[in-house]
């Protein structure tokens, strides 16, 4: 009988769409897909908005925005016909003023959501701070309590001093004569006396 031969096959992805498709790799990063609306950085456009809302909140706003609509109104009413380009409804200035005020609602909005987040993150840091002092202070109770008990326990210049003279006192009512003698003073007399007989040889 002839040997069998042993036939290898590859696997192959079945269907049609998974022949043809390719297989992403988890080792590489995905390539930046093309997006059809333009890309802006959010930090940059917050900053942006919360200058033009300070701007809109200032007086100096205000007073240009003032002197533009009297320019308007006035050039719009006293200039010859041929150079207006607002007639007495004005339909063109209000136009104006609507889109400046839709532009300026959101703007506003925007940076107040910022100035929101802003204010969230710092009273978080607060209360992080007030939770870190509470704990310092009742630690530093805890010690100075500890201290207070360890010191009543400790002898104190006052107490040796009433001791002292609580002894004082008990030894003159002993010897009224106001001679006091020691026990130390004792035994150094006769150590003394010897020595003088020594030297007296």
């Amino acid at each position: 009988m002839a040997p069998e031969r042993e036939t290898v096959r590859e696997r192959t992805p079945a269907g049609a769409t998974a022949a043809g498709r390719t297989r992403a790799r988890l080792d590489q990063p995905r390539p930046p897909r093309r997006r059809i609306l333009p890309e802006w950085d959010p930090e940059a456009f917050g900053r942006l908005s919360e200058r033009i809302a300070r701007f809109l909140g200032t007086g100096r706003f205000i007073v240009w925005m003032t002197v533009v609509i009297i320019v308007w109104v006035v050039w719009n009413v006293s200039a010859p016909h041929s150079l207006r380009f607002d007639n007495y409804p004005f339909i063109f200035l209000t136009l104006m003023l609507s889109l400046q005020a839709s532009y300026a609602a959101p703007l506003i909005l925007l940076a107040q959501n910022r100035q929101d987040d802003r204010d969230r993150v710092n009273l978080e840091q607060d209360r992080k701070q007030n939770e870190r002092s509470i704990a310092d202070t009742e630690y530093l109770t805890r010690e100075i309590a500890a201290l207070r008990i360890g010191l009543g326990e400790v002898a104190t210049r006052d107490w040796i001093r009433s001791e002292l003279h609580d002894v004082v006192k008990e030894l003159e009512e002993r010897h009224p004569n106001g001679h006091v003698t020691f026990p130390t003073e004792r035994a150094e007399r006769p150590e003394r006396s010897s020595a003088r007989d020594a030297d007296d040889r």
